[in-house]
């Protein structure tokens, strides 16, 4: 007897959530495993921000909320969108979520027609493709390899549109890549869009305060303000505020936009936790030294990540621009043989491998939808990222057959 629904069968649980789960339950029966799958600031949520959510339990903010947030919560979204990312939205242009996944289900089920396609950029956020499946959209993925510093291309972008293309979702910084579009780069592809009436464009921005190497975020809507209409932005509180557990997102976009994705959210989940709301508002709000702080470290790891990986024979890695992840290409190793004489075919061996012999967590790239690769988190402390590394590095060295 089967329970699940048809439209369920295409759909992967999260490859990372899997990941750490096997992570953990390989902790569970004593074996030493550092989980690396699992894209999670390892620090506290800032003091100011917990005062902030314990306040609001003290005066009593615990009824139902808004269904689209809080009047507090979407003023300081309005405000953060002035102030950081020159824009202009109105309080009716807001909706406060459960978490960026929820707002990003959301808008697929307000405007999905079956059939309606969906261009992701290879290699992507896992979940992007299932919760199309789920909507009964069609993923479109379009290849942007490492060659390409893994970025859609113009001419690319141009040939994949079709007349049921409804939706192009551009991230970046790019999990699981750290790919980020300059200025120049973002305003072509708004070129190509301009002459597509139809699509609309969903630019996640949940990465934008972790840039490297001095580079400053610029959103797709303010590259394109003509374009402005027709985009979605949006964002959240859990990576730049190590606030994952919070569970809040917001999106911005047209008032006709929001208002079905408010539809929507009403019979899902109505309003996020009023609480987390308020220690989100205080988010945004506040101090940002933590957010910069974080930062910092953030682009040590990277750092550390990349000078390691240079000295590992098979294994490739360019400095990513943002985000906290290492997307490692592992081409090197395919055909390798492990020390039972096992072939290593594919990256999801590789990080089979990896796991059992190194005892370190990764993602394969095939849950990126672009191989091989495997992607590990370093939002992990140095000490752990090294002690990682290490481990990598001893396994791999026992390979045979290796073609760096």
């Amino acid at each position: 007897m089967s329970f699940a629904a048809s439209r369920l069968k295409p759909v992967k649980p999260s490859a990372s959530a899997w990941v750490s789960q096997a992570a953990k339950e390989a902790k569970a029966r004593g074996e030493d495993v550092i989980d690396l799958g699992l894209g999670e600031p390892d620090f506290d949520t800032p003091d100011h921000i917990k005062e902030a959510a314990h306040q609001a339990a003290l005066r009593g903010e615990t009824k139902y909320p808004p269904t689209n947030g809080t009047l507090a919560m979407r003023r300081a979204v309005v405000d953060k969108f002035k102030r950081e990312n020159d824009l202009d939205y109105a309080l009716d242009e807001v909706i406060v979520s459960n978490g960026a996944k929820q707002v990003l289900f959301n808008t697929f089920m307000a405007t999905l027609e079956p059939g309606d396609e969906v261009l992701l950029c290879a290699p992507y956020f896992g979940q992007y493709k299932d919760i199309v499946l789920i909507l009964g959209g069609v993923p479109v993925p379009l290849e942007c390899p490492a060659e390409a510093g893994f970025l859609l291309k113009p001419d690319q972008l141009r040939d994949a549109i079709t007349p049921r293309t409804r939706w192009l979702l551009l991230n970046q910084p790019s999990n699981p890549s750290g790919a980020v579009y300059s200025d120049a780069q973002i305003a072509a592809l708004g070129d190509v869009l301009a002459d597509h009436d139809r699509v609309l464009v969903l630019s996640d921005e949940i990465y934008e305060h972790i840039l490297f190497d001095g580079r400053m975020f610029r959103s797709f809507a303010a590259l394109c303000p003509g374009l402005k209409d027709r985009t979605l932005t949006v964002n959240g509180v859990s990576k730049a505020y190590a606030m994952t557990g919070w569970r809040i997102g917001y999106g911005a976009g047209h008032k006709d936009l929001i208002a079905a994705m408010t539809k929507v959210q009403s019979q899902i989940s109505s309003g996020a936790c009023s609480i987390a709301q308020a220690a989100a508002a205080a988010a945004l709000n506040g101090p940002q030294d933590d957010v910069r702080n974080f930062c910092r470290a953030f682009e040590a790891r990277r750092d550390l990540v990349v000078a390691r990986v240079a000295k590992i024979p098979g294994l490739t890695l360019d400095a990513p621009g943002g985000a906290f992840y290492g997307l490692i290409g592992c081409a090197g190793l395919i055909g390798a043989k492990t020390p039972q004489g096992e072939t290593l075919a594919t990256d999801t061996d590789v990080t089979a491998y990896l796991l059992k012999a190194a005892g370190v967590a990764a993602v394969p790239g095939s849950a990126y939808d672009l191989s091989p690769f495997f992607r590990i988190s370093t939002a992990a402390s140095e000490e752990v990222l090294s002690t990682a590394m290490d481990r990598i590095a001893r396994a791999v060295g026992d390979l045979k057959g290796l073609n760096p």
